[in-house]
């Protein structure tokens, strides 16, 4: 099983490709293949065909998967972009925090 570095509902910032400096929530996480789904990010242009009597077809705007490795956290204390790193809280708990030098706070 593949680890990512972010979990479904987190805030993240593209850090390169087309979308790159966009921010967003994370829809969906896919270890295994280690793709992402980030709202508004990666939109895609999909035909779809009616399926029931009545009902309409044709295009749809959906986000696609990308790479997990393309996206960073967004730390909710100094709002900037930056690793995860791990640590210890209180209660002996393993917690993600962010790495900058200067704010070292902790997430969700």
């Amino acid at each position: 099983m593949n680890k990512v570095h972010v979990k479904k509902g987190d805030q993240v910032m593209v850090i390169n490709g087309k979308y790159r400096g966009k921010k967003g929530k994370v829809l969906e996480v896919s270890p295994k293949e280690g793709k992402v789904i980030v709202e508004g990010i990666n939109i895609i242009t999909k035909h779809v065909k009616p399926r029931k009597m009545g009902e309409a077809g044709g295009l749809i705007k959906a986000e696609s998967a990308l790479y997990a490795d393309k996206v960073q956290l967004i730390c909710p204390k100094c709002g900037k972009a930056t690793r995860v790193g791990r640590a210890l809280d209180k209660k002996g708990n393993k917690v993600r925090t962010c790495k900058k030098s200067d704010c070292l706070a902790q997430f969700e």
